[in-house]
């Protein structure tokens, strides 16, 4: 009897654990879909706070907190949804840490600070269809990021909630997003009529347009290799860069065998040798392959590689990483370089091609450059290499936008000047950063306004201009703050100087200072002046012509007459020992006419830019102009003496 008793509690218990098996073992229901997603028409976007908790350091003034979040993005629209982007405006200093399912849209990598909020963009998934188009199917349908971070301040059971949600894509709109109980955003975006959308079916996203575009075009696939040309073209007037580094970031261990019309800055294939693609490509000699690097940087060849047989001969390449602005020569606007790409397994077949990620492009001493992710679009189109009048298409092409944002420090600083006084009003202080360590704060004012100058300083390094700046200052019965402001600290300055007006027209006086020790070659300047550039007439001693940006004609572009247009950097005097160092220097005087401009205002402001741009960065500018009643009264002073010193001298 017991071992019946037994036998019966055996195969009890074997019943039990098989169905615990079971249950375990069946596919997870799809989540639950929010009461107010069903009443959604396009794209409803939810940012849902799941949990926090305290780390270390304990800090009262800024205690830190981990916290988890999950977005959502379901297409509960008509068409599919192709490369989604979705922006979280994050307040609460938080550093994002880990993201499922995406990758930052501005090329980030993680760990990094969204404080200002970032861009979500889709990946590896990146189009979410329609129910029509999958008869339902959530899982086609919605996208899950799932986030973890640290945040500041906000000790749970407190949330900390992000300000707003929204979907960047183009064509759509959302209202503000709005608060369901304590730890939720949700908004529903729908298709803006003004913009025409894409008929079901259609496989590839139009091209966008951008200040900056990248195009991925595979022009050579193999089962497991391909040839990648990448072609990076200028749109925007006044956009630049200056020996440009391209960077992305390979998401399946590729690496770079080979380049033409452009070079690694390192080449290393260490991290193959020990990583998987050594055991895979056993019989490779890595001492070839120049770049192994996750992240590699690419970077332009110099002229004299132009004729190279192994790296140069592309149309577009070899020009030290400079890429101008149309406006001033379309041929020299773009670059393009190939490379000879290495998958791995198990992409090894002639179709699998994933494009690298997080693409960046920066330049020496050129605006910032935001860039999206890369995003399918038609097929490229090549002139036939055998000359045949026909095109050949890339087998596959991808298309990264990058637009301009200006850095939060700029690089360069404007100061003013006038006939109608006789002091220069100089950059502003900090105007370039460089004051924010302790020792600066000990030594100099950051937070007072620069001294006024005389002419003659402007020659002068800002380090050597102390005595002269206080003497002029005791001169004008100016009060001497102590201590001193500190310096602009801008490696370029520009002086604009109003030399003249009269009733026909006016003239002004533009001085490019360089401070540093980067010689320029091809330099422009651009100056904005909303009511004085329609009378531009000519710059005597530059090229100027006035160039339409934003719809509107009222910015004036300069740059360097042929064999003139170096700004050298700043060199020794002629006695190093008891000389000034002495800036770089280009100078030019500029006209304009009031036939164009009836009713302008010259020396009220109308004569001053109200944007000014060196190479593309846009420059710091003072906050004052400068007035008329000191040099008026020297002038009236100069009148009433001029006539008795003409007598003496006739006595004489």
């Amino acid at each position: 009897m017991r071992l019946m008793g037994l036998a019966q509690n055996l195969i009890i218990l074997l019943s039990l654990f098989t169905t615990i098996q079971l249950i375990s073992s069946q596919p997870k229901t799809p989540p639950s879909i929010s009461p107010d997603a069903n009443l959604c028409n396009g794209i409803f976007l939810t940012y849902t706070y799941s949990t926090g908790t305290k780390i270390k350091p304990n800090d009262t003034k800024s205690q830190p907190y981990r916290f988890e979040s999950v977005i959502t993005v379901l297409n509960n629209g008509r068409e599919e949804l192709k490369s989604w982007q979705v922006f979280v405006g994050f307040a609460h200093k938080e550093i994002l840490v880990s993201a499922t399912n995406a990758i930052l849209g501005d090329g980030s990598s993680l760990p990094v600070s969204v404080e200002n909020g970032t861009t979500f963009a889709g990946y590896p998934a990146a189009d979410l269809k329609s129910a029509i188009m999958t008869a339902g199917d959530v899982t086609q349908m919605e996208a899950r990021v799932e986030l973890v971070g640290t945040q500041f301040g906000v000790a749970p059971p407190n949330v900390p909630l992000p300000k707003n949600i929204t979907l960047v894509n183009v064509g759509w709109s959302c209202p503000k997003a709005t608060q369901r109980g304590k730890n939720a955003l949700q908004v529903c975006c729908m298709p803006n009529p003004k913009n025409k959308t894409s008929p079901v079916g259609v496989k590839f996203l139009p091209r966008q347009k951008g200040d900056l575009t990248i195009m991925y075009d595979i022009t050579r696939p193999y089962a497991s290799s391909y040839w990648a040309q990448v072609t990076i073209e200028n749109h925007n007037p006044l956009g630049r860069l200056d020996n440009w580094d391209l960077s992305f970031a390979w998401m399946k261990d590729e690496f770079i065998i080979q380049t033409k019309g452009a070079y690694p800055s390192i080449i290393d294939s260490s991290a193959c040798i020990d990583g998987p693609q050594g055991k895979y490509y056993g019989g490779l000699d890595f001492s070839n392959v120049l770049s192994c690097a996750r992240r590699p940087h690419i970077i332009d060849l110099p002229l004299t590689k132009y004729n190279d047989s192994n790296l140069g001969l592309k149309p577009y390449c070899c020009r030290n990483g400079t890429i101008l602005p149309p406006s001033m020569d379309p041929t020299k606007s773009k670059s393009v370089f190939q490379m000879e790409v290495y998958k791995m397994p198990p992409d090894v077949n002639i179709s699998a091609i994933t494009p690298p990620q997080s693409w960046q492009i920066k330049g020496n001493l050129n605006p910032d450059y935001k860039c999206g992710p890369p995003v399918r679009v038609s097929a490229s189109e090549f002139p036939d290499p055998s000359g045949l009048p026909s095109n050949r298409t890339a087998f596959a092409s991808w298309q990264v936008v990058c637009n301009i944002t200006q850095p939060a420090i700029p690089s360069c600083c404007v100061s003013f000047s006038s006939y109608l006084n006789d002091s220069i009003i100089p950059c502003k202080t900090c105007a370039c950063g460089g004051c924010s360590s302790d020792r600066v704060d000990r030594t100099c004012s950051t937070t007072s306004p620069a001294l006024l100058l005389p002419p003659q300083a402007l020659l002068i390094p800002f380090e050597n201009r102390t005595k002269m700046a206080t003497k002029w200052a005791q001169l004008k019965h100016r009060r001497v703050p102590n201590p001193l402001p500190c310096g602009d600290n801008c490696g370029v300055s520009i002086n604009w100087h109003l030399a003249t007006d009269y009733r026909g027209g006016w003239t002004a006086r533009v001085t490019i200072f360089n401070w540093g020790g980067t010689n320029f070659a091809d330099w422009f300047a651009a100056v904005e002046l909303k009511n004085g550039a329609p009378g531009f007439e000519k710059a005597y001693s530059f090229n100027g012509t006035t160039v339409a940006v934003n719809g509107k004609n009222s910015t004036v572009l300069m740059e360097g007459l042929p064999g003139l247009n170096y700004l050298v950097g700043e060199v020794d005097g002629k006695n190093p020992s008891s000389d000034y160092r002495v800036p770089g220097k280009q100078q030019s005087v500029i006209s304009f006419t009031k036939k164009l401009t009836p009713g302008i205002n010259v020396g009220a402001g109308d004569g001053f830019p109200t944007k000014v741009f060196f190479n593309g960065q846009q420059c710091s500018l003072p906050s004052i102009l400068p007035s008329n009643g000191h040099r008026g009264r020297v002038y009236t002073f100069l009148l009433m003496v001029l006539p008795f010193l003409s007598l003496l001298v006739l006595w004489g």
